[in-house]
């Protein structure tokens, strides 16, 4: 039901008295000013309402918790961004922008007016009433990558996968949910090149001076989590929930390992990976922590041993005898149904063990399917393994930085 003012409505509607008082009306009756500009089917009436029920109860739910809960979508289909993103309004009055969640950045960016190589969605800051720009002395300015002094203020470049971004670095209100973030930092991007840039921004949730995180550590004690939907979800049925209130209370923790050389990235100890009831065998080596390396990626990235010894089992598995094709960058894939064994990360005091939907990515047709993870690439980052957001999907991450852990439970949130 929504409540609305019927004054100045379709006279055709049955409703004698025109007065400005307030009644109930059905989203979909005649007389409703939200009622859709072409008739609906039946059946499109029915998903129409389902789609919007999540964000309503999730909306409903932070008011009486006292507890921000910020839906999270897939990019592909709304953006079409390998990428999760939220809702954020910026400005007064507010704009809303699609932004990437990305726990690999601190600072969020977003395309202003004038964009040089930027989408068509843009941020107007000459229409916000509480924007500012920030000086060259302010010591925001330092705390950004490659700062330099601006006109009127302090600019900086980036590049984020192949693409080369240029901001300047300002301040203005970001409301996620409902909880308005009055002078929070971030860059107006200028120009950009390449096409990996997220096109309507990005929100930064590393730990970082500049991240989400450290800008609203009075307001969310620096702990937050995450349920990433399937890629094939439609809707907002993931969630960004923000401070300690609204967090589950029974969940499995890891510790948080800290690197100097790149403080704001989050870095966990993997100490064996488990196919089907096989720990399998894997070098010490390729698990060991290095704190030289870093990156963020959608499918999950072993490096050579490890993955090879995953690889493997998981062959042996499925069956030594069936054909095994690659799909691009996948080199087990079959083009027959198969049974899928287990794969279980078995980290410093949690284990975690995948269902299918998080090993498996399935080609369009549907006729082949493969196995979701790769080897590192030969390069710097060979020496790094990565746990991709293929594989955290419909699971809670809790990053809890205050007690240096993050803790993994099953949640269906697609």
């Amino acid at each position: 039901l929504s409540l609305s003012l019927v004054q100045g409505l379709n006279p055709k509607c049955d409703i004698q008295d025109h007065s400005s008082t307030l009644q109930v009306i059905h989203v979909f009756s005649p007389c409703s000013p939200f009622k859709p500009s072409k008739p609906l089917s039946f059946e499109e009436t029915i998903l129409q309402m389902q789609s919007k029920d999540q964000t309503r109860l999730q909306f409903l739910d932070s008011l009486v918790a006292k507890r921000s809960i910020v839906p999270i979508a897939s990019g592909r289909q709304i953006i079409q961004s390998p990428t999760y993103i939220v809702r954020a309004k910026i400005g007064n009055p507010p704009q809303t922008l699609l932004l990437a969640m990305d726990t690999s950045n601190d600072a969020a960016w977003i395309p202003c007016t004038a964009c040089d190589g930027c989408s068509s969605t843009l941020f107007a800051p000459e229409k916000s009433t509480t924007f500012k720009n920030v000086t060259c002395d302010a010591p925001q300015c330092k705390q950004v990558p490659n700062p330099s002094c601006g006109v009127s203020s302090c600019n900086f470049n980036l590049t984020y996968g192949s693409s080369t971004i240029s901001s300047n670095l300002v301040q203005d209100t970001v409301t996620l949910a409902t909880d308005p973030i009055p002078g929070y930092t971030f860059g107006c991007v200028s120009k950009t090149t390449g096409t990996s840039a997220p096109p309507q921004g990005l929100l930064g949730l590393g730990r970082g001076p500049l991240s989400l995180l450290s800008q609203t550590q009075n307001l969310y004690q620096s702990t937050f989590s995450y349920c990433l939907p399937s890629f094939k979800s439609l809707n907002y049925s993931g969630s960004l929930r923000l401070g300690l209130s609204a967090q589950p209370k029974r969940i499995k923790f890891t510790p948080l390992l800290k690197n100097p050389r790149r403080s704001s990235l989050y870095y966990v100890n993997l100490e064996a990976i488990r196919v089907g009831r096989k720990v399998v065998d894997i070098p010490p080596t390729a698990l060991a922590f290095n704190p030289s390396t870093g990156a963020g990626t959608v499918f999950t990235r072993l490096v050579a041993p490890a993955y090879v010894a995953v690889r493997d089992e998981f062959r042996r598995r499925v069956g030594p005898n069936l054909t095994v094709t690659t799909l691009g960058g996948f080199d087990t894939c079959y083009n027959v149904p198969i049974v899928v064994p287990t794969i279980t990360f078995m980290f410093t005091g949690m284990n975690v063990t995948l269902p299918e939907d998080n090993i498996l990515i399935h080609s369009t047709a549907g006729s082949t399917t493969c196995l979701a993870m790769a080897s590192a690439p030969d390069n710097v980052n060979s020496v790094l393994n990565v746990i991709a957001n293929m594989q955290q999907q419909n699971h809670r991450l809790l990053f809890d930085v205050p007690n240096s852990r993050v803790g993994v439970a099953r949640e269906l949130c697609t």
